[in-house]
């Protein structure tokens, strides 16, 4: 590999390591285990002159003396440290109280994850949590400057993030989530005991009074100058239009405007009508979109009767979906995902699944997690495009292909690009359905219901940040518009208003890996391979939507 390439390739992954130690842990790289995130300004401002310092020399490189795979890496490098630069000169942790990645719920979600194999690992674990105050503390202290700019988070976020840190509060240690670690296999009950005990020692004097800290906080400080619920969006703060701009190409790859996106989306949600018409008809003996839709949403025998429920459908699309594999994708992971409900901490505010890619170190396999609260109010129609989306072919294809990877920077095999991420778990609900495998007529209702999903929005997040729309007029945009489960959309809709731009990621990527695959087939006629067109998508690992259409475009001409 070219040495100057190779050189800002590890810097930048070493970067990425120290300054994000939780998910190093989390992915099986333990170097920096004993590390908590550290979200104070100044570090803030290092990181920014790192990851703008690499991102000009990598610019700056020869491209005609760099192989096909190395303007690959060129090419994510420059997009992964340039927008994450950008992103942190949003300084959104001035105003981040958030109820679905904030600091009060991600962790404790995450905390039982991290792989422990060894006795050190433990004994990180314990030094850890002794850094928890200094973090929180840090995030309280970025707050009040966003105080002091009149920076501030939506109202609705600041009540949830209160209502889970009480939550919290009031749970018995000996259930907490920062006690209840997998110990290493090694030891015996005695260890354990002893190791759980420094480990609730730290609950009890360190994360628990800072979570008490950070509630005060929240609760006295912020609240009273929190934005209502009319003005949820950053148009609202002074400089909203470019963190809303940065958003955008951080999380599309692409330079687009916001308008133009609402457009798209509006575009969208009119022609998925179409279908609805043709599959209501057969299957409900309805045409009309809103009616589809409130059939949907209403009808009761549509809907899960428990968790267990839940979880059967899940693994049965899982299972079939593994069998069908092989015919539709040449390179196959190694790592096998498997299935999990997910943990009760923060479920009732969280989305319907979550991915969690394997461990490094073989520690622990791609999970699944499928949300089981209040099961009477999640679809049956719909569990199986989502089991499609995070598992197989989804996510889980899709990031342990990456993940094993041979003869590429550690950076790329680890790259997380939203748009090609998210777009890809999207193009795989209707590649399910080439793939035969939804196992009816009111199954492949999930195909349209979350289509129009994520079509609205890329309605609902640009109204939001870029129109100024309320929460209502977002809420009752996806209710009109989709077939979602009220409580879902209003979960959602608060995900928006919370992470700006994230929300655009998936129909853009869908809709892109579409355009390339259709301008492979018009290339390639006779001689296109679907199987081959999949290893190219994912071949490289996650990538900015320019790169891949060059890779795709290359295959199809046979370069």
């Amino acid at each position: 590999m070219n040495d100057d390439l190779k050189r800002l390739g590890d810097e930048y992954w070493e970067f990425t390591l120290r300054s994000e130690p939780t998910s190093a842990s989390l992915r099986g790289f333990h170097e920096y285990d004993t590390d908590l995130e550290d979200l104070s300004r100044q570090t803030e401002d290092d990181h920014i002159d790192t990851l703008e310092r690499i991102a000009v020399a990598v610019q700056a490189l020869d491209v005609d003396v760099l192989t096909a795979d190395e303007q690959v890496s060129r090419e994510v490098l420059i997009f992964e440290a340039s927008t994450k630069a950008e992103d942190l000169r949003s300084r959104m942790s001035e105003f981040a109280v958030d109820p679905f990645n904030g600091i009060q719920v991600v962790f404790q979600q995450l905390a039982g994850q991290i792989p422990i194999t060894e006795p050190e690992h433990a004994d990180s674990a314990v030094e850890k949590w002794s850094k928890m105050g200094t973090m929180i503390d840090q995030a309280i202290g970025r707050l009040r400057q966003g105080l002091a700019l009149d920076r501030t988070p939506p109202r609705i976020g600041a009540e949830k993030a209160l209502a889970q840190i009480d939550a919290y509060l009031k749970s018995p240690v000996e259930s907490d989530a920062f006690v209840n670690l997998t110990a290493p296999p090694a030891w015996n009950d005695d260890q354990i005991a002893a190791w759980r005990q420094r480990l609730a020692e730290q609950v009890t004097t360190v994360v628990r009074p800072a979570f008490r800290r950070y509630r005060a906080a929240i609760a006295d400080e912020v609240m009273p100058a929190a934005r209502p619920p009319e003005r949820s969006g950053v148009v609202w703060l002074s400089d909203g239009v470019e963190v809303y701009t940065r958003a955008i190409r951080r999380h599309t790859s692409l330079d687009l405007a916001a308008l133009d996106i609402h457009n798209a989306g509006l575009a969208d949600i009119a022609g998925l009508e179409i279908e609805y018409a043709e599959l209501g008809q057969a299957v409900l003996g309805a045409d009309k979109a809103s009616s589809i839709y409130n059939r949907l949403r209403d009808d009761d025998a549509l809907r899960f009767v428990d968790a267990d429920g839940i979880v059967a459908a899940a693994q049965s699309a899982m299972d079939r979906a593994n069998e069908a594999i092989l015919d539709w994708f040449g390179t196959l992971p190694q790592a096998p995902c498997v299935m999990a409900e997910m943990p009760p901490i923060g479920a009732d505010d969280a989305p319907l699944a979550f991915y969690l890619p394997a461990a490094e170190d073989g520690s622990r396999p791609g999970m699944y997690f499928v949300n089981t609260t209040s099961p009477t109010t999640r679809t049956r129609f719909e569990s199986e495009a989502l089991a499609f989306h995070e598992s197989i072919p989804g996510h889980h294809l899709q990031l342990t292909i990456a993940q094993e990877l041979q003869g590429v920077p550690d950076f790329r095999r680890n790259a997380f690009i939203t748009v090609f991420h998210e777009g890809w778990g999207l193009y795989s609900e209707r590649l399910a359905d080439e793939m035969g495998l939804y196992s009816g007529d009111l199954e492949r209702f999930g195909i349209l219901s979350f289509d129009s999903w994520r079509a609205a929005r890329l309605v609902v997040d640009t109204g939001i940040h870029a129109l100024g729309w309320s929460r209502k007029e977002a809420i009752d945009y996806m209710i009109a518009n989709s077939p979602q489960a009220t409580n879902n959309i209003i979960n959602e809709v608060e995900r928006y208003i919370a992470w700006p731009g994230q929300a655009l990621a998936y129909k853009t990527g869908q809709r892109e890996m579409f355009r390339a695959r259709n301008r492979a087939i018009d290339t390639m006629g006779d001689r296109f391979d679907i199987r081959a067109f999949h290893d190219t998508l994912l071949g490289s690992g996650s990538v900015p939507m320019g790169t891949m259409h060059r890779l795709v475009d290359d295959w199809a001409n046979g370069a």
